[in-house]
Formats: C-alpha cells, sequence, structure tokens
C-alpha cells in the first residue's frame, strides 16, 4: 500500500491519502515495537484513571494483572506517551534546556469571563496501529474546547496551529496558561503568544493541579471515546473527534457548569458582553 520509493508523492503524502498515520508507516525506524502497543494501551488506561501513579506504581499495578515487566520499560514507554505523575515533585515537566520559564498568573486571579484565560495540553491518542499525540486549547472559564489538533510527533508544529485556529475563531485571551512542556517553552510558542500581546503563565513545579480542567477534559475524552473504539487510521480518528467535541461543547452536560454545556456558557457571556 506505501511506496516508499515512489518518485512523486512523499511518504506522508501517501499516508495522508490512504489515512495512515506516519508513526505506523515509518515503524521500521521508530522507536516502539509491535509487542508494546497493547502495553503502552494499557498503560494510558491504567494512567487516565489513576493521574497520580509514577513509572512504579505502574509497574506494579501490571504486575498484578499478570504482565512481566521492569520498571525501566514502563518508565520507557510512559516517557514516549507524554506521561508523568500528577503529584508535587520536582521537575514534574521538564522545560526545553535553556528555555524561559514564566511565572504562574492564575493564583488569586478571578477568571469572571470567557476567552480571559485560555489552556492547553497534550495527551496520547491510542489507535489500532501505532499511535498519536492530540492538543487541545480550552477557555478556562467555560471549559469550551475552542481548537484542536493532530500529530504523531510531540512537536511545537501542532501545538501552534491549534493555538492559531483558535485565534482565527475567538479573538485573542489575555492570559494562556501551560505547563512546563517543551512545547510550551519553545521560542516558536513563546514567539507566537507574544505576537498577540498575551500574557504567558506557566504551571509551578509540584503544582500537577494548575491545568486542572484540561486534564478532566482527557479523562472524559478517553472514556467516552477513545476506549471505545479502534481506529482505522487517522481519518477515522479526526473523524470522531470532530464528532465528540461538538458533543462535548454543545450538548454534554456539567456538573460544574450547572448541567449546561461549555458552549451555551461561553456563547450566552460573549452575546451579553456584545450586547
Amino acid at each position: 500500500m506505501i511506496d516508499r520509493e515512489h518518485s512523486e508523492l512523499s511518504l506522508t503524502r501517501q499516508c495522508h491519502l490512504i489515512g495512515l498515520a506516519r508513526s505506523t508507516a515509518y515503524h521500521r525506524s521508530g522507536t516502539v515495537p509491535d509487542k508494546d502497543a497493547s502495553l503502552r494501551n494499557r498503560i494510558d488506561e491504567l494512567y487516565t484513571r489513576w493521574p497520580f501513579m509514577g513509572s512504579r506504581q505502574i509497574r506494579d499495578r501490571l504486575r498484578l494483572e499478570g504482565w512481566v515487566l521492569g520498571r525501566k520499560r514502563v518508565r520507557r514507554l510512559m516517557r514516549l506517551m507524554g506521561l508523568a505523575a500528577q503529584c508535587p515533585k520536582p521537575n514534574l515537566s521538564r522545560p526545553a534546556k535553556g528555555h524561559k520559564i514564566y511565572p504562574y498568573l492564575m493564583r488569586g486571579l478571578k477568571v469572571d469571563r470567557p476567552d480571559k484565560v485560555w489552556c492547553a495540553d497534550i495527551t496520547y491518542i491510542r489507535m489500532e496501529q501505532g499511535f498519536m499525540y492530540l492538543v487541545a486549547v480550552m477557555d478556562w472559564y467555560s471549559r469550551k474546547v475552542l481548537s484542536w489538533s493532530l500529530s504523531n510527533t510531540m512537536d511545537t508544529g501542532f501545538c501552534i496551529k491549534a493555538f492559531e485556529e483558535a485565534i482565527r475563531t475567538h479573538g485573542v485571551p489575555e492570559i494562556f496558561n501551560t505547563d512546563q512542556g517543551s512545547q510550551f517553552t519553545s521560542s516558536e510558542w513563546i514567539r507566537a503568544l507574544k505576537q498577540k500581546g498575551i500574557q504567558i503563565s506557566m504551571d509551578g513545579r509540584g503544582r500537577a493541579l494548575d491545568n486542572v480542567f484540561v486534564e478532566r477534559l482527557w479523562r472524559s475524552l478517553k472514556y467516552e471515546e477513545v476506549y471505545l473504539r479502534e481506529y482505522q487510521g487517522v481519518a477515522d480518528l479526526r473523524h470522531h473527534l470532530e464528532v465528540y467535541f461538538h458533543f462535548y461543547n454543545y450538548e454534554r452536560p456539567h456538573s460544574s457548569l450547572g448541567g449546561r454545556p461549555p458552549a451555551e456558557i461561553h456563547d450566552q457571556s460573549i452575546r451579553k458582553e456584545v450586547a
């Protein structure tokens, strides 16, 4: 199906045309063998359920389930998936080396309207073969998912793509809060925010719940959508994510919002401000 020697179509273009994850096509030179696919998926399930678990606890839990493995293997896969225990400890999120860390601006701040504060985070999405990364931009006040983007690598480009889409459709926030991951401390990301005059806020070390709203989104997404399916390719994944995020924004009631969906809170507040 994939012609690695094709003279006109690049491997990336071929993957896009047939809806295949690039991570699958590049598998021969990748870092994760097929034998790890089911293990990665189980680690993802355990981490989503108990995000405070580190590699030791997940290893012990897996051993109780009958897996024969050591901590090094679990730790390697968790790093590949971008997972780190959400508990107070040093180096919870490692910034890119040499990049500036910005202060946490949310302490004591009253967020009383939409688009005052946005936040973003990245999660791992399981596929039938291979895996993808998903980034989402969320409005802190209403919990509405403003934009999202997929990639088969943990680069900065797909984060900026989601950021630019959110700006295009919703304007510019006052503050943008993220963790200290390398994507969000990169010069490209910082430059994109500064060009829009946005104040930059970053979760402090040991403050695992600073971005809790996005973490709750990931939990809902995994249990209500991802774990119920085996996606056949990127096109299939993209379609179901579009359906789910529309449901999440416009139909799914949120207890923290008085049983109302995020889009109703966000859009109603915007209309009041305009009026």
